[in-house]
């Protein structure tokens, strides 16, 4: 039950974070529900892929790019998700920054109610 609720939390957070920046399209709750699942996945396979290859310039720049590899993601997972558009680099980058200070004050106040 709590992958689910995970889920669901994550869905509303990018529904947030897509009605705040103009640049990012998304065409409803069922995209969002898609994208979070996609997201998962990607950020599950791909991510310590790419940490891995980039570890060089990730120390060189004290895991700032990771910040770049989050806006990638994004982009791939545009690609692949129906109904859901980001405008470019920046607008992932952004998109990615905010989906986690919502996803952050989430936990922050899950954490709370305990």
């Amino acid at each position: 039950m709590n992958l689910f609720i995970q889920w669901l939390v994550s869905a509303v957070a990018i529904l947030i974070a897509a009605y705040i920046l103009p640049g990012v399209g998304l065409s409803g709750f069922w995209a969002a529900l898609v994208l979070a699942v996609v997201l998962g996945v990607l950020n599950l396979l791909i991510k310590p892929l790419l940490i891995l290859l980039t570890l060089p310039i990730n120390i060189l720049t004290l895991g700032l790019f990771t910040l770049v590899i989050n806006a990638l993601i994004i982009m791939l997972a545009s690609g692949i998700t129906p109904g859901f558009q980001v405008g470019g680099f920046l607008n992932a980058f952004l998109f990615s920054l905010l989906l986690a200070l919502i996803n952050f004050v989430f936990d922050r106040v899950a954490d709370g109610s305990k």
